[in-house]
């Protein structure tokens, strides 16, 4: 097996709506401003976002995201609008293929998006992107996407992306209040 961190990933990847872009220092102060925003959106399902983050910390949270895009440990990218000449405009939110198995060529997508921007598509263009990204360029086998079983929204955008339901992890997991929650598990095979 080829050592992950030789594999060329492209840092940009263009959908028709969106662009998204790996990490860059330089973006924490924007992201901080966004979570913000979002933190009542994001609150009842990622743990992360329970504190509205300072742009320091969100800065410290960029940079590590981007050493281990480099490292290819966890591939996040910054979701943005596309402007008309196809350059990213407004920072939407974030997504990524994360729990990275490269023996098994197994990975896991991720996505928020901002409240303002859903339901308007965003999401399953980034799922669409990153599943194309995963199954080319990474030689995937399968990617995932889990989510809480009461997160309606997040299945929908699995289900809308062509992922299958496998089934549902019963009290696999720890919600953000630290009660069991039931995960479902979506998926596609190369």
């Amino acid at each position: 097996m080829i050592d992950p961190v030789l594999i060329d990933i492209p840092e940009r990847l263009d959908g028709e709506g969106i662009v998204l872009l790996a990490p860059r220092a330089g973006l924490g102060a924007e992201l901080a401003v966004v979570i913000t925003q979002s933190l009542s959106h994001l609150r009842p399902w990622m743990a992360w976002a329970q504190d509205a983050p300072t742009a320091e910390s969100a800065e410290l949270v960029v940079r590590r995201m981007q050493a281990d895009f480099i490292a290819r440990r966890d591939l996040c990218f910054q979701v943005y609008a596309c402007r008309a000449d196809g350059s990213p405009g407004r920072l939407l939110g974030g997504t990524g293929l994360h729990r990275i198995d490269w023996a098994v060529r197994r990975f896991e997508v991720g996505y928020w998006i901002r409240p303002e921007a859903a339901g308007q598509g965003h999401a399953s263009e980034a799922v669409r992107l990153l599943t194309a990204l995963a199954f080319g360029t990474l030689e995937a086998r399968r990617v995932e996407i889990r989510c809480d079983a009461r997160n309606l929204k997040s299945r929908a955008v699995a289900e809308r992306c062509g992922f299958e339901l496998e089934g549902i992890l019963r009290r696999d997991a720890l919600g953000v209040d630290g009660s069991p929650r039931d995960s479902c598990v979506y998926a596609r095979l190369a």
